[in-house]
Order: structure tokens, then sequence, then C-alpha cells
């Protein structure tokens, strides 16, 4: 591990912890030659997972821009960050055991849609909104009877 400050090789680790959500380990490290202290993270390194478009294009599945579509349908709503990152956690780690190298956008989608229908139901109304791309009152109607 090379010193972020100094750049030399030599480190000692002086505390080591797992993440809360055991997914990674935490390192805190020593530099031997300027004594400062830096952290690192320790992950395993997980096979790509391609998503399959609706226009069957493939694209890399991304972690970030499955959070950026959860947190906006989330917007000012009582869901914690936690709970955000927990139904992330969650639907990869779902997408992940199928042991699939493609899974459909669909398939995302319907994951999602069914996480934050336990989470929140107006978040829930606001992903099915773009996800299914309602087009009048009426969908939306539709989807509201199927709540009640």
């Amino acid at each position: 591990m090379r010193c972020p400050y100094c750049k030399s090789t030599e480190t000692k680790v002086v505390d080591k912890r797992e993440t809360q959500d055991q997914k990674s380990t935490r390192r805190r490290r020593e530099c031997l030659k300027c004594k400062k202290r830096f952290t690192t993270y320790e992950r395993i390194e997980q096979s790509d997972l391609i998503v399959i478009k609706k226009d069957n294009r493939r694209e890399p599945f991304s972690r970030e821009k499955l959070k950026s579509g959860i947190v906006k349908a989330c917007q000012k709503r009582p869901v914690s960050y936690e709970s955000i990152e927990n139904v992330l956690n969650e639907i990869e780690s779902q997408l992940r055991k199928k042991n699939k190298a493609e899974v459909t956008s669909k398939e995302i989608g319907e994951l999602v849609m069914k996480k934050l229908k336990k989470l929140d139901k107006v978040a829930y109304i606001r992903f099915a909104s773009v996800y299914r791309e309602f087009q009048d009152i009426r969908s939306f109607e539709k989807e509201l009877k199927s709540l009640k």
C-alpha cells in the first residue's frame, strides 16, 4: 500500500474492522516514513453485471445510476439515507445471486418497485410513473387503486 502523503510503500496496519454491511474491511494504516495515518477499504471484486435495456442495448450495471433513481423517488420523503442504502444492497445482492452475467432493466425495475412499495408508497408511485411511463392521470389512478 502506498502512502497518499509521501508515496512510500512502507506502511503498517494499526486497526482493522469490518464495515457495518460486512461487505468490506476498513484498515487504518500508518506510514513508517512520514508517520501520517490514512484509511483504506478492501472489498471483494465481483464480476460485472450487464444490463439489457428495453431497446436491447447493453451497458454495465451502475449502482450509482440505480441509486440516483431511488433517491429522486424518495426526495422530500421521510426515508433515511440508510434505508436507501439497504434497498440498494438488497437489490444488488438479489441480482448477483441469480448467477447470470446479464439482467434486464425490467428485472431491476420490478425489484426496485417491490422494495419501494414496502418502504414508501409515494416514492413507489413516483418511481412507477417514470418506470412504467405513465401517459395520463388514468395511469396514476389505476396504480393508486392497486395500492389500496
